[in-house]
């Protein structure tokens, strides 16, 4: 039985998270990083079909496998303009949870690179000022290779009650 409490200690402290998993990609010169339990999968950038009196950020939606997607441009949604498409620009489905259920989004990212260990003692707190978002999407900073990896807060960057609430004046603004 003292073996079986040791293994049940060691689960609890990877459950902690000693080194999680992240997937990154760049936006213009910068890397970012979503944990890659909630991405669903990553797909060519295309066949999208525009939405009238959305937020310039909302780039439109796909079908994938009978399913409507809602695509965001995560360079628009920084306040950065939109991403140019290039053959390297792809798709990266995360599931989001959105009060007791969970939501596909597509997010338009210029290249996925590749998926990283960061161990927890390389990760930092968001910085209170000088990141080019807003620090409430900051989940951290990862620290690789003596480079910060932007690590970011899915849930807050693709809260389906804030993006519903800007579609929403959007619509307004549009109308009057």
């Amino acid at each position: 039985m003292g073996a079986l409490v040791k293994t049940d200690k060691s689960v609890e402290q990877a459950k902690l998270g000693e080194i999680q998993q992240f997937l990154t990609f760049s936006l213009g010169s910068e890397m970012f990083a979503v944990g890659t339990l909630s991405v669903k999968e990553i797909i060519e950038y295309g066949q999208l079909t525009e939405v009238p009196m959305m937020p310039n950020f909302i780039r439109g939606v796909i079908n994938l496998r009978g399913a409507v997607v809602s695509v965001i441009d995560l360079g628009a949604r920084f306040g950065r303009g939109e991403t140019h498409v290039t053959r390297r620009t792809c798709i990266v489905i995360i599931e989001v949870p959105s009060g007791d259920e969970k939501q596909d989004i597509g997010v338009v990212v210029d290249a996925v690179s590749e998926v990283l260990e960061i161990p927890a003692s390389d990760i930092e707190p968001p910085p209170a000022f000088g990141a080019k978002i807003r620090t409430d999407f900051i989940h951290g900073m990862g620290k690789v290779d003596g480079k910060f990896v932007i690590l970011l807060d899915v849930g807050k960057v693709l809260s389906v009650e804030e993006i519903s609430s800007l579609a929403t004046i959007a619509a307004q603004g549009e109308t009057q």
